[in-house]
């Protein structure tokens, strides 16, 4: 049911602001650090944890598989709320945020490759 997939979504969202909120106090920054990413993270944990020991039902799963393709656009609606500006004024830092990960990305993805492709036996 659809229903059980927002409850699994808003657990999820719910505990990665929290874990946002203490990063960014972590680091000493009044911000929250990645706390929509850390709720990504433990919907697609939570979903492969539930799939994988046979607590979801198939209307239940197609819930969870409904609000997982239905993550995305929510993320964008809200970094559209975020400080852009700010952030874009704060110098080097902001900037690094953005670059470095996407670099290592885009640099992972050979090895990634490599390690998705299967080995031929002949």
């Amino acid at each position: 049911m659809t229903i059980y997939g927002v409850g699994i979504l808003a657990a999820c969202f719910i505990c990665g602001q929290l874990l946002g909120d203490l990063l960014g106090r972590f680091i000493n920054i009044d911000a929250n650090v990645g706390g929509v990413g850390f709720a990504m993270l433990l919907l697609i944990g939570a979903n492969e944890w539930l799939n994988k020991k046979k607590f979801l039902s198939d209307s239940t799963l197609g819930g969870v598989q409904f609000w997982s393709n239905m993550y995305l656009p929510v993320i964008v609606a809200m970094s559209a709320t975020q400080n852009v500006s700010g952030a874009a004024t704060a110098g080097y830092v902001a900037i690094a945020a953005g670059i470095l990960p996407v670099m290592g990305m885009i640099l992972l993805i050979p090895v990634l490759r490599k390690l998705s492709t299967p080995k031929n036996n002949a």
